[in-house]
């Protein structure tokens, strides 16, 4: 791809491996599917979804899969011009379990590192990173190095953006890639600053701010700097704040297939509500639809919704049109 991107993400990639059979145990399930996977990188396809220019930042592997996540991104729509080949360390694979509705265990496959965490300063065009419309990037880029000194060196590029450009903090918290909640703390209150919207859980809010309650976390995070703070609620929907104005948006209810995902949906359809320069409500109206529609769905990255389909949710209608956790898998398993 040759135009300039509208939204740079930076951080995890790799390949999902999904079990094709639900409610079952990995060590029964017998057919899986192969997706592109890693929040960032999903993030930048579900912005690319709804007409976006995305590029992602990222490490693969010298291996089959790392060829196949940068081959993946461009059938998605994704720039993949910043990828960088790690020799040293595979290309990561991330294992679920599908337990609806709400059990959805992860097995990351990242050690002794990935290559989405040996992105160096030296890797990035920084230029590129500093001019973007939107910079999006994760807490758990943060959690070693020297990722953890490229995430410092884009976030200083950027500057403390107020030019009507965005740069967004998902939180993103992983406990399996901290060695403590104190350590995750440090770094999160050292990025805050340089964002202007910062969006996670209640748990993720009290790793990066110590509330739970989420008035109070979205008040503490717009007291670390940021413009706008998006605290996700999970059954009682999501939390909107600016210094201005408060928003809370209900969640939009489907049959839930598998609900990781979601906030990848969300996120891609937050940046893009950002660029367009939408009210807080509508963003996060949207936002929900485009959760509600990935967990409808068995995978993450070719779950992503078009613009009509979160119309059409919002609607009333139904984006997968009368098809059932069998009729998904069943055309999964014909690809």
């Amino acid at each position: 791809m040759t135009t300039t991107p509208e939204i740079i993400t930076i951080g995890r990639s790799g390949a999902d491996i999904y079990p094709l059979q639900v409610g079952v145990g990995l060590e029964d399930v017998t057919t899986f599917g192969k997706f592109l996977g890693g929040s960032p990188t999903n993030v930048a396809v579900a912005a690319a979804r709804l007409g976006r220019r995305s590029a992602v930042v990222t490490g693969v592997g010298d291996d089959p899969f790392g060829r196949y996540v940068v081959a993946e991104m461009g059938r998605l729509g994704v720039d993949a011009r910043y990828v960088v080949t790690d020799a040293r360390h595979p290309t990561p694979v991330t294992f679920c379990e599908i337990f609806p509705p709400d059990d959805f265990p992860l097995w990351f496959y990242r050690r002794p590192s990935a290559p989405d965490l040996q992105l160096r300063p030296d890797h990035l065009d920084l230029d590129a990173v500093a001019a973007t419309e939107l910079f999006w990037f994760t807490g758990t880029g943060l959690s070693e190095e020297p990722s953890r000194s490229a995430h410092r060196a884009a976030l200083e590029a950027r500057g403390h953006v107020d030019d009507g450009r965005h740069t967004v903090f998902d939180l993103d918290y992983r406990p399996m890639f901290w060695d403590s909640v104190d350590a995750a703390r440090e770094q999160f209150q050292a990025a805050l600053p340089y964002a202007t919207v910062a969006v996670g859980n209640r748990e993720e809010c009290e790793v990066a701010v110590g509330e739970t309650d989420p008035d109070r976390a979205a008040e503490a995070l717009l007291e670390a700097g940021v413009q706008v703070a998006v605290v996700k609620q999970g059954p009682r929907g999501v939390l909107g704040r600016t210094r201005e104005h408060r928003v809370e948006v209900p969640p939009r209810l489907v049959q839930v297939v598998n609900g990781l995902g979601a906030g990848d949906g969300f996120g891609g359809s937050l940046a893009h509500g950002l660029l367009a320069g939408w009210d807080l409500e509508t963003i996060l109206t949207r936002c929900n639809a485009a959760g509600a529609i990935v967990t409808s769905r068995l995978e993450c990255s070719t779950a992503m919704p078009t613009s009509d389909e979160i119309d059409l949710l919002l609607a009333g209608g139904d984006p997968n049109h009368g098809r059932g956790v069998e009729d998904v898998l069943a055309e999964l398993r014909r690809r």
